[in-house]
């Protein structure tokens, strides 16, 4: 039998092109028989894996590509680099909890979130990121159409979900209810990254209703981490070095971040059940 013809019953795609330069480094390199069959079926695997990858990342549908080692952390010194690099173990993704990201508007939430999301891509899990307007938009459709334990199945399946922009309008009952059961149906089954400029005690209002809220948290934190990010725009930092942001929109952007710190103060939270979450809790 010919080697193409066992490569295509082995369904190695990637294998027949490289063979001739595969067996001419293996000459220079005067390897062995095992160690050429190792490189020959590392080629394949390599190969394999980056198509996954690509494919996963179409699927996944972030809106840009970022990974952690991208990402400035000495402009957010704020961010516990430990408990990232633990993260990036993918650990929690693993035993199925959940991440919560909390900081104003541009302190790098979504950066993170879809770092992470490459991170677990690249280690062959499923994942999907949604705005939560697109979230809600979709569930809301799918209820108006009887499909709506459909979809909360089919969002079960990704082992990571990431709902980004968590707060930024606010959301009908019906809306948080509908949020909830996505969330009841994924709690202790798979993950979740969530991303708000709303610290918790704030979600009360996001969803219009505190025992709602109160409901939601209870689960996500159940089994959880939670990063809360204090500093400046990473966008409203790049302006300024082009000379085209003025003192007061910096003056506006500090007031957003002292906001999220003292919106705690004073203020009683939510009551939730006692959650194995670490971090700064927000």
């Amino acid at each position: 039998m010919e080697l193409n013809e066992l490569c295509d019953k082995l369904k190695f795609e990637h294998l027949p092109a490289q063979v001739d330069v595969l067996c001419e480094q293996a000459a220079k390199r005067e390897l062995n028989y095992k160690e050429f069959l190792s490189q020959a079926l590392m080629t394949e695997w390599q190969a394999r894996r980056l198509k996954a990858v690509e494919r996963g990342l179409r699927l996944a549908r972030f809106p840009y590509v970022k990974t952690l080692e991208q990402f400035d952390f000495s402009f957010q010194p704020s961010i516990d680099r430990k408990l990232v690099r633990e993260l990036a173990g993918l650990s929690f993704v693993e035993r199925a909890e959940n991440l919560i990201l909390l900081g104003p508007p541009g302190t790098g939430k979504t950066m993170l979130a879809v770092a992470l999301g490459i991170k677990a891509l690249e280690a062959g899990h499923r994942v999907l990121f949604l705005t939560l307007e697109t979230l809600i938009t979709r569930l809301r459709r799918a209820q108006a159409e009887n499909r709506l334990e459909w979809l909360l199945a089919q969002w079960i399946t990704p082992k990571l979900l990431v709902v980004d922009e968590l707060g930024y309008l606010p959301m009908s009952r019906e809306e948080a209810n509908l949020f909830f059961r996505l969330v009841a149906r994924r709690y202790e089954r798979a993950s979740l990254i969530i991303t708000s400029n709303k610290s918790f005690i704030d979600w009360g209002e996001v969803f219009g209703d505190h025992v709602l809220a109160t409901a939601i948290l209870d689960r996500l934190l159940h089994h959880s981490s939670t990063i809360n990010i204090k500093g400046e725009s990473f966008r409203l930092k790049e302006k300024r070095r082009a000379g085209l942001l003025g003192q007061a929109a910096v003056e506006i952007s500090a007031a957003a971040a002292e906001s999220m710190k003292t919106s705690r103060v004073g203020q009683a939270p939510l009551a939730v059940s006692p959650a194995s979450s670490t971090g700064s809790t927000g």
